[in-house]
């Protein structure tokens, strides 16, 4: 009789515990954020390796517009930067034909003629660049093409090095409203982020060249960034720096003003260069590139063996029998 109370008393029996790289409740806490920003910084660098990527050039520029007919220089305005949603009708560009227009909407059609140039001439930029940089020997990829992996220049960029037969790397960020990869990002090297400082990382780490085309925000706040890690030597290479459609920055921010009133030395203006065409472009980043990181290396013993095709090994292949193998059906 006692023995059937005790039996009563018995705690129901529990469910195996989850393991902790398991458990979204504690990766997903502030418990777990170290976790999660080692793992925007380990992951990009496994694909990366993977890959067999070297080094980037970066685009950056505006994300606000997507192409709905680049000939004719039709865009559509997004709701916000990379949103997937258009912005509202009464703030979209004029279309052809439209007997009444707002003057809001007649300037912006005036923008659009200007921005499907933009589009086109990063697209034309990005295939050059690849072009040129599939020549060059080597067992990884160099110069790769890099974006923020939205619409707008930064599609212009992926596509411009996809259509000329390249990787390209997409480094997208996670948003409060939807947004989407643009869809020609290598799938290998569509990455995604949280957090904001961990994508600035990875664009600043590998980059060997930056293009900065007409942007908002978020590409002022890029370029500055960039600049400012570049002026104050925080940067371990050089890095060569293109600013490109000299009329819109010139009328954005005033940089040789900064220099007047003293804000920046007059040395500063040499960190940047401004372009208006890709080949105006092409030949300031191909002479940077040449003169600070690969006439360098031509003087150093070097492979002629083209880039294998298959991936690079992981970390434990790599490092061979001192990392042990990880057991079947099981993680280590």
């Amino acid at each position: 009789m006692a023995e059937n109370e005790a039996m009563k008393k018995m705690p129901n029996p529990l469910e195996t515990a989850p393991l902790a790289y398991e458990n979204p409740e504690f990766l997903n806490s502030p418990d777990g954020r170290m976790l999660r920003i080692m793992a925007e910084y380990t992951e990009p660098m496994t694909r990366f390796r993977r890959e067999r990527i070297q080094d980037t050039i970066v685009f950056f520029g505006s994300a606000r517009f997507r192409a709905l007919d680049v000939a004719s220089h039709e865009l559509e305005l997004l709701d916000n930067t990379g949103s997937a949603q258009p912005a509202p009708e009464e703030e979209q560009p004029a279309r052809a034909g439209e007997a009444e227009t707002s003057e809001l909407r007649h300037s912006r059609a005036e923008a659009a003629v200007e921005m499907a140039r933009y589009y086109e001439d990063a697209r034309t930029l990005a295939r050059m660049l690849t072009e040129w940089s599939k020549t060059l020997p080597g067992r990884r990829h160099r110069f790769v093409i890099t974006s923020g992996g939205g619409p707008g220049i930064m599609e212009a960029a992926n596509r411009g090095a996809h259509e000329a037969g390249g990787k390209t790397i997409g480094l997208n960020i996670m948003l409060p409203f939807e947004q989407l990869p643009n869809p020609y990002i290598t799938p290998a090297l569509n990455l995604n982020f949280h957090y904001f400082f961990m994508r600035k990382y990875w664009f600043a780490y590998l980059a060997k060249a930056l293009v900065v085309f007409p942007g908002g925000f978020g590409t002022l706040d890029e370029m500055f960034e960039l600049l400012t890690l570049d002026q104050t030597h925080k940067l371990s290479k050089p890095i060569t720096i293109v600013i490109y459609g000299s009329s819109y920055w010139k009328n954005v921010i005033d940089l040789e003003l900064l220099a007047e009133k003293g804000a920046i030395a007059v040395k500063d203006l040499d960190l940047f260069k401004f372009a208006d065409t890709p080949e105006e472009a092409f030949a300031i980043i191909k002479e940077g590139l040449t003169r600070n990181h690969l006439a360098p290396e031509m003087a150093r013993p070097r492979t002629e063996a083209p880039i294998p095709d298959e991936p690079e090994v992981s970390a434990q292949e790599l490092l061979g029998p001192d990392i042990a193998e990880t057991r079947p059906g099981r993680k280590s």
